[in-house]
């Protein structure tokens, strides 16, 4: 499936936050790229601006191109609730992002590749679908062959002191972890203002 494989550290600065994790090119220069990016007059965005920021800044950091994006938002639409908090919790249950959340990759496109390559298993059963949606029941666990055991637990290793969501019930001896449940709102802490992204797509 696609997906965006351009330069991160300019993206992260774009938009003022790390999107793609920590990142010793946005600490060194935590602002705009371009010429003139390092200048604090900035032209003022418009209402349509902030909203499309907001949009894309969430759309990187879970490493969705547009039309994906787009559906996710449909969906959550057609969901009873609030669509903003149920496209948190859609993109929040992704695989990818589950492997991501337990520390077993580094970063989110690390946990995808994980994932793409064959090292996670659902309930038993090999899932190599980034996007696969988790619901409440189900085990998420890395695969018992030897590559995918090290891979996950070289990461583990680096992560020691990394907090583990409520969420997830972790059993790190064996690198797997049960969804307990879909996580709220607050718990995903999301770092962007979800209300205009449902507004940007309610235009």
């Amino acid at each position: 499936m696609a997906r965006y494989t351009g330069p991160t550290a300019k993206i992260s600065r774009r938009y003022g936050v790390e999107l793609f994790g920590p990142s010793k090119a946005f600490t060194r220069r935590p602002f705009p790229p371009g010429q003139h990016g390092a200048r604090s007059g900035r032209k003022k965005k418009s209402d349509y601006g902030i909203m499309m920021a907001e949009k894309q800044k969430l759309r990187y950091m879970y490493g969705i191109l547009e039309g994906q994006f787009r559906r996710y938002y449909q969906e959550a639409s057609r969901r009873r609730g609030v669509t903003g908090d149920i496209l948190l919790q859609l993109l929040e249950t992704r695989l990818d992002n589950i492997i991501y959340r337990l520390h077993f990759a580094n970063t989110r496109a690390a946990a995808r590749q994980m994932v793409s390559h064959g090292h996670v298993r659902v309930n038993g059963k090999k899932v190599n679908i980034p996007s696969y949606c988790c619901k409440p029941g189900d085990v998420i666990s890395v695969a018992a062959k030897a590559r995918s055991q090290a891979l996950a637990n070289r990461f583990v290793e680096l992560s020691t002191d990394a907090t583990l969501p409520v969420w997830l019930e972790v059993d790190a001896a064996k690198l797997s972890a049960k969804m307990l449940r879909v996580p709220t709102v607050e718990e995903i802490a999301p770092i962007v203002n979800v209300q205009l992204i449902v507004e940007f797509y309610s235009r």
